[in-house]
């Protein structure tokens, strides 16, 4: 059976459509487009279903052939979300207070996909977690109400089945898969108190002994949880808003590592600055991190939190792995020029380093063949767009926005775990008409009064570090080894393009090699010395001159007297 062909749902100020996805590229034949621009599309887990608000109703539709599942009277819905199974349908809309009632009307609505039926009406002011968190087999639910969690189970919102009651609960993450369901739940400090994650297996989520793991930590505004795919642990990203010490301007943060067997530990980073991006692969067994005052670091660590190996630096935020976990895509988007590097991530081998400028968007095709970059609106309001590319490097569709218009979303559809197989990594780029996106190479700025002159090896800002494997066994290269090592090439190359000095001339040549005889008057000696101290500092200037290096003024008034000097130490010669 031929694996499926994902779609692309794009979403604009012109409205939302459906794309196939490579190699075709071509607008779905059986979605018809919807010309209203659309507050919010999603796909369902499986991808078999895609929902859309356009300020009228919500309507969802089969993605294979575009037949109406439902549709809905809710013209104000902002947000809407499948569970994963496809019972259930959520539609949220920002809370308000009509005059006829104080109370408010409930915003968080839940809907039976077969009958279009409401099943509960809720209250969900903050859009802050706004959706229900369910585990695979629908069997549990859990949201939060009021610094608590509330659990469900079987679909059944009529009735709480268990709380978590702690004090001031900000933030939680239901773990992937099916039961027994784990959850990690976040506590903020307060009068010096530390915060603290813990994470709980449902049902048993009381008593001293209940939490699964415990970690507790200062300097902590806000949280970022990241369960892996076997829900065995979780990573923690605690970040501040400010940086008392003031050396970075995006705050603190730190990382932690919380096992379900009780392990936990501060993930040790090896330089100083930002934590801009924490992915795990989909294997499970480690994770990427991308960190560091820029140039940034990219490291793998495994579960023990050792590094593996080490990307060096470069101008990156962002890691990006393919679904199958083969490819691992390390990216500078944002303020910086969209510079990519594909890297095998079984053999650690770089396999192209593509060019996507003013990119606002990325992610993964499930083939873990293509990507897609997207520069959407409101994050830039120029030249919005999108293109499909190969990993290696080769664009393949490319769509600007109408003039006038904006691109606000591009998303992949979901397919089911297993359609599409690890394929081998290919080295050499895809065919296309519309050619590669690789970075062209870029020279060092050299300043215009230097033009004139040879080029030479400029200094870097920032000394760039090479990759290396960490693995355990592996031969390691410390840093102040690498530096070393850099200086030795640097000397040794140095020398070997060093032209040989020319035979000294009786008149000019002055040697410091050998003591010159005494004239027996101290005075004379005296004014011999200082004069050749001053040829010695002329050939220096002549030197740097030759480098190509600048001189000043009162440096090239020194080289004007040579003549003079060379004229006067041969006079005090010839009188000894």
């Amino acid at each position: 059976m031929a694996p499926p062909i994902p779609l692309l749902a794009v979403r604009g100020s012109d409205g939302t459509s459906l794309l196939s996805g490579p190699p075709s590229c071509e607008q779905h034949s059986s979605f018809q487009r919807d010309s209203r621009p659309s507050r919010c599309v999603s796909f369902s887990r499986d991808g078999t279903l895609f929902g859309w608000c356009n300020g009228l109703n919500v309507s969802v539709v089969k993605s294979s052939d575009g037949s109406i599942v439902s549709t809905l009277d809710l013209p104000k819905t902002s947000l809407l979300d499948f569970s994963p199974l496809n019972n259930v349908l959520v539609t949220w809309q920002p809370y308000s207070k009509p005059k006829d009632s104080p109370q408010g009307e409930p915003n968080l609505q839940l809907w039976d996909l077969q009958s279009s039926q409401l099943i509960k009406a809720l209250y969900q002011k903050k859009v802050e977690s706004w959706c229900p968190c369910w585990s695979e087999d629908e069997k549990l639910s859990v949201r939060s109400v009021n610094n608590e969690l509330h659990f469900y189970e079987n679909n059944d919102f009529n009735l709480i089945s268990n709380k978590l009651h702690m004090q001031k609960v900000s933030d939680f993450v239901l773990s992937p898969g099916g039961l027994p369901s784990k959850v990690a739940v976040y506590v903020p400090g307060s009068k010096g108190a530390p915060s603290f994650v813990r994470l709980y297996q449902y049902p048993v989520l009381g008593g001293p002994t209940a939490a699964l793991a415990n970690k507790s930590f200062f300097k902590a505004d806000r949280v970022n949880m990241q369960w892996n795919k076997k829900a065995s642990a979780v990573l923690v990203t605690a970040s501040t808003e400010v940086d008392k010490s003031g050396a970075s301007y995006y705050g603190e943060q730190t990382l932690h590592f919380l096992s379900v067997s009780g392990e936990t530990a501060l993930v040790q980073l090896q330089k100083n600055g930002p934590i801009y991006d924490v992915v795990w692969s989909p294997s499970s067994t480690e994770f990427c991190v991308v960190y560091g005052f820029m140039p940034a670091k990219a490291t793998v660590y495994s579960l023990k939190c050792d590094p593996l190996f080490d990307f060096g630096t470069g101008p990156r935020n962002a890691a990006y792995y393919s679904p199958q976990g083969h490819i691992l895509v390390l990216a500078g988007f944002g303020n910086l020029q969209g510079q990519m590097e594909v890297w095998d991530a079984k053999k650690y081998k770089q396999v192209f380093k593509p060019q996507a400028p003013d990119a606002t968007h990325f992610s993964w095709c499930p083939d873990g063949e293509h990507v897609v970059t997207a520069t959407c609106s409101p994050r830039l309001r120029v030249s919005n767009g999108f293109k499909i590319w190969h990993y290696t490097g080769s664009v393949l569709h490319k769509q600007d926005a109408a003039p006038g218009s904006e691109l606000w979303e591009v998303r992949w559809q979901p397919v089911p775990e297993g359609s599409f197989p690890v394929r081998p990594i290919r080295y050499q780029a895809a065919p296309s008409e519309l050619g590669t996106t690789q970075a062209p190479p870029t020279q060092a700025y050299r300043p215009p009064a230097l033009r004139h002159l040879p080029a030479t090896p400029s200094s870097k800002l920032h000394e760039e570090e090479l990759p290396q494997n960490l693995r355990p066994g592996e031969k390691s290269v410390s840093k102040s080894a690498l530096k070393n090592q850099k200086k030795r090439e640097a000397k040794k190359a140095k020398q070997e393009t060093k032209p040989e000095p020319e035979p000294p001339s009786d008149s000019a040549h002055i040697s410091n090699s050998q003591s010159e005889p005494s004239s027996g008057d101290p005075e004379t000696d005296k004014k011999i010395k200082n004069v050749k101290k001053k040829l010695k500092a002329i050939e220096e200037l002549k030197d740097q001159q030759a480098s190509g290096k600048v001189l000043q003024k009162n440096q090239l008034e020194k080289l004007q007297k040579e003549d003079q000097l060379l004229k006067e130490l041969e006079e005090l010669q010839i009188g000894q």
